[in-house]
């Protein structure tokens, strides 16, 4: 049942990062846009914010989709294993998932003192508190802890005989 729990959890927050990436993309045009246009068009004047806008907006959107990439599998993945049984390809995966967690941890740890530092710092043009674009990195770090916590349980699964409980 907890588990049952877990998986709605994670379910949800995947769909809320989901949709929190679409946002991002879209909020991302408009300072790209903003730039292309100001440099073709003289009326339009050229605003020297919305480049640092325009990173700070692709930092996001790369470690959501990061985020994501990791609850569905894809993120940190590379094939070059032929076809195995079940328990070995949940063994490989397994013990991948636990280098997997570890990168986690490094960007939560270090992550949250890359943020603490710029705690009192505030971008060059735009002005904006840094420990907002910086958050991202902690973020990131506990969110794969999220997932891949999800998926190296469905592989202790297999290890030990039981199959995996369904995704949601």
């Amino acid at each position: 049942m907890r588990m049952n729990a877990y998986r709605t959890f994670t379910r949800w927050y995947a769909q809320l990062l989901s949709w929190i990436l679409v946002a991002s993309i879209a909020v991302l045009i408009i300072p790209v846009s903003m730039q292309i246009f100001s440099r073709t068009i003289p009326l339009i004047p050229a605003y020297i914010w919305t480049e640092e806008m325009a990173r700070f907006m692709f930092v996001w959107s790369i470690m959501i989709g990061a985020m994501i990439g990791i609850r569905e599998g894809t993120h940190f993945e590379v094939d070059v294993w032929p076809e195995m049984g079940r328990r070995a390809t949940a063994a490989l995966k397994f013990v991948s998932g636990l280098f997997i967690m570890v990168f986690a941890l490094v960007f939560l740890w270090w992550g949250w003192e890359f943020t603490w530092d710029a705690r009192n710092r505030i971008s060059e043009l735009a002005e904006l508190p840094l420990w907002m674009i910086h958050l991202a990195w902690p973020l990131a770090g506990a969110t794969w802890v999220i997932f891949q916590a999800e998926h190296l349980i469905d592989n202790l699964r297999t290890l030990a005989g039981r199959d995996p409980e369904p995704q949601l």
